[in-house]
């Protein structure tokens, strides 16, 4: 990430780089015609005052002051005062020129003699720039600014030589006499800068590239650091969560998109813990009703089977034997037909019930019918439509059956009463059976058991068990459901 802040910033330079190069490079590229326009300007003036200086009639002795000789040239032609200057536009001038072409005539040591702005080249000062010895130009930097400049020489003939004649083949040799220099403002016309404007273009942007990578560098590691951090952070839980571990959380730092996603990871843990706890309980109640049919069928295909042949054994002994021993065979027949139903009972309450097909209220009226069809028991039931989670409801299934179970085991019962019933809030199991009782302080193994199992199952639900009983009149459980556990 702290390389991309570096490229991007590094790409946003050299855009910036490239537009102005496109938009100056052609003006720059066309800043000679600037330096041709100030080259002809100067070449035709200086070719000019050559003809006028070759013309001028004066005393032999008088030619050796070449000085007088191009002052009276300039005079008579007045070339630098707007009769040739049409193609620059030169203007004469007293005050300061910064923004318009000038000419100046020099002698040959490069001392001014004239020009069109004496404010600025003042008769008899020295010119900005060196004066190559047959003339020349270049852009630079002068007393009125940045400029494109141009020095062309005014020859004449030597002083022995002015007016003399000389054959076709005869070539006569001339004289620098001065120069005459034109300069005009970078830019004027709207063409050209100066030659280095390229390069003073291009130094910001490179010291820009150069900087910007270590300044790009730390500013991405300072800003990305604590970003990098909580992914990285994410990164981990998710590695946890991956191998099967849905405890761990993410602490929700921000409200940014990354805020969000942790959010959402947290969501998301909880719910696949949440899923994968109901699976396990799931598979836990597959697994105790598996072992439940088991033991049920185990129970049924051995011990049934020899308490019935028991109890057979014991009739046939009861009607064979003598009187004394009658009345054993009859002992012996009534405990196996108690074995008997007993056993029955222990059948239906190990028997599942499909509560998830059928719903609470019918389960728990097919566990009735079936100890009424199978034991001879009648059991009552008042069951009102009440709404119960899953887990609620299998515990309610259980908790009828193990007292059906209870009561036809230890109470010889002849009514059961069941009823479901809704009071506000809190859902009502009450079960009653008409059966012989017992004293709760000296309860029998069997009675404890069951009924511990009981109270443990109620309590693990956040809900309250109540056992009401006493020999000769008969057991009631009461059990009573919050309503965190009864949905809307």
């Amino acid at each position: 990430m702290a390389a991309s802040y570096v490229l991007v910033t590094a790409t946003a330079v050299l855009v910036v780089e490239a537009v102005l190069l496109g938009i100056y490079v052609p003006t720059i590229t066309s800043g000679s015609d600037l330096r041709n326009r100030v080259q002809e300007q100067a070449g035709k003036d200086a070719k000019i005052l050559s003809l006028a200086v070759s013309d001028v009639t004066v005393p032999h002795e008088h030619m050796t002051d070449l000085l007088n000789v191009v002052q009276e040239a300039t005079r008579r032609q007045t070339a630098l005062h707007g009769s040739t200057s049409g193609e620059l536009g030169i203007i004469a001038t007293d005050g300061p020129v910064t923004d318009l072409p000038v000419e100046v005539l020099t002698d040959r040591t490069g001392a001014v003699i004239t020009g069109s702005a004496p404010g600025v080249f003042p008769p008899g000062s020295r010119l900005d720039v060196t004066i190559p010895p047959q003339g020349g130009g270049g852009s630079g930097k002068t007393r009125t600014g940045p400029v494109t400049w141009w020095l062309s020489p005014v020859l004449i003939p030597p002083p022995d030589r002015i007016r003399a004649t000389a054959g076709p083949a005869a070539a006569p040799e001339y004289e620098i006499a001065g120069y005459v220099y034109v300069q005009a403002p970078v830019g004027y016309g709207d063409s050209g800068y100066p030659a280095d404007y390229v390069e003073n273009l291009l130094t910001p942007g490179g010291l820009v590239l150069i900087l910007v990578v270590p300044v790009g560098l730390v500013f991405g590691l300072l800003s990305t650091r604590r970003l990098i951090g909580r992914v990285r952070h994410l990164a981990n839980v998710t590695e946890k969560v991956a191998r099967g571990d849905f405890r761990p959380r993410v602490p929700v730092l921000e409200g940014d998109e990354v805020g969000r996603l942790e959010e959402s990871f947290n969501r998301m843990t909880e719910r696949l813990e949440s899923a994968l706890n109901a699976e396990r309980a799931a598979g836990q109640v597959e697994a105790r009703q598996a072992e439940r049919v088991r033991i049920a069928r185990e129970l049924h295909d051995s011990i049934s089977q020899d308490l019935f042949s028991l109890s057979l054994l014991a009739a046939g002994m009861r009607r064979a034997a003598p009187d004394r021993l009658r009345r054993e065979a009859e002992s012996m027949e009534r405990t196996a037909t108690r074995a008997m139903r007993e056993m029955q009972a222990l059948l239906l309450e190990l028997r599942p019930v499909a509560l998830e097909d059928a719903g609470l209220s019918p389960a728990i009226e097919e566990l009735c019918r079936a100890y009424e069809t199978r034991l001879g028991l009648r059991v009552h039931t008042r069951l009102d439509d009440v709404a119960l989670g899953p887990a609620t409801e299998h515990a309610v299934l259980r908790l009828v059956q193990e007292a059906l179970g209870n009561a036809v085991r230890h109470a010889d019962p002849g009514l059961v009463e069941i009823r479901l019933t809704r009071d506000g809030e809190t859902a009502r199991v009450e079960i009653h059976d008409d059966g012989t009782g017992f004293d709760p302080a000296t309860a029998t193994a069997g009675h404890g058991i069951g009924l511990r199992l009981m109270r443990e199952r109620v309590e693990e639900l956040g809900g309250a068990f109540t056992l009401t009983t006493a020999p000769g009149h008969g057991t009631t459980v009461v059990v009573t459901l919050p309503s965190a556990l009864v949905p809307s």
